[in-house]
């Protein structure tokens, strides 16, 4: 009859009259497991004692390397702690130019010398100094204003050994007596070395009014007992009618560098 359901019809199947398909369920195939376990354990059994054996044989080779490697590393990383401090200290040092002693001047490049005596002569209260080496420098490697108004022109020469180094000649001297006053406008021209100066050059600076800076006063000016124009004699009158203030050396409002 209309309305009424066929109680002979499965609820599962839809509309179609078509069923749902059973799930399959693969199996294994019988002894596959077992046989992969057997051929695992037949290449433990094989390799195992090969890979003993070999051990035996290079164990010590391999333990010596082992050390080897570590050794290494611990000295690398030994090594760049210390790099490390090096620059730091050497960071340090330059930002305090209180008290360098003449062997930290003597193991600086050409370039950080220039620099150190750029720095002394800020220390000092030349606060304008400035490091003008290099190429075209037309002999002057540092220049600066002292307290008094008067205008430093200054030559580096670095020596690598020190006084055991060659000594700075004339040569030198010619080139700056003939830029650092016409050229530069220098009041006092100085040549710094780290090392010691020929008889001639001493004589030819006399006759020129040429200051000179050898090892022994560089020594006693890197410690900062006195600024340079309280160690070189004979300097010129002042540009500017003003008296140095001795405190500029102490004064902690002052630019430090």
């Amino acid at each position: 009859m209309p309305g009424r359901r066929n109680p002979t019809r499965s609820p599962a199947r839809g509309r179609s009259g078509r069923g749902r398909r059973p799930v399959r369920r693969r199996r294994g195939v019988p002894g596959l497991d077992a046989v992969g376990l057997l051929v695992a354990a037949a290449l433990a059994s094989l390799l195992v004692p090969q890979a003993r054996k070999w051990l035996q044989l290079h164990g010590s080779d391999i333990a010596a390397v082992a050390v080897v490697v570590l050794a290494a590393g611990a000295l690398m990383l030994v090594l760049v702690k210390t790099a490390r401090r090096g620059v730091s200290a050497w960071t340090t040092r330059r930002r305090r130019p209180e008290g360098w002693d003449i062997r930290f001047l003597d193991g600086l490049h050409h370039s950080q010398f220039e620099e150190a005596v750029r720095d002394l002569m800020r220390r000092d209260g030349a606060h304008d100094a400035v490091r003008v080496g290099g190429a075209g420098d037309n002999g002057a490697d540092v220049k600066g204003t002292d307290p008094v108004g008067r205008r430093w022109v200054i030559q580096c020469k670095h020596r690598r050994d020190g006084a055991a180094g060659a000594a700075v000649g004339t040569p030198d001297l010619h080139v700056l007596n003939g830029t650092g006053r016409p050229v530069h406008g220098g009041d006092v021209v100085v040549l710094v070395t780290n090392g010691r100066f020929t008889r001639p050059a001493r004589e030819f600076a006399r006759s020129q009014r040429l200051h000179l800076v050898d090892r022994a006063v560089l020594t006693e000016w890197a410690s900062g007992t006195s600024p340079l124009w309280g160690l070189l004699p004979h300097l010129p009158t002042p540009s500017r009618k003003r008296q140095w203030n001795p405190r500029v050396l102490t004064d902690p409002t002052r630019e430090r560098y």
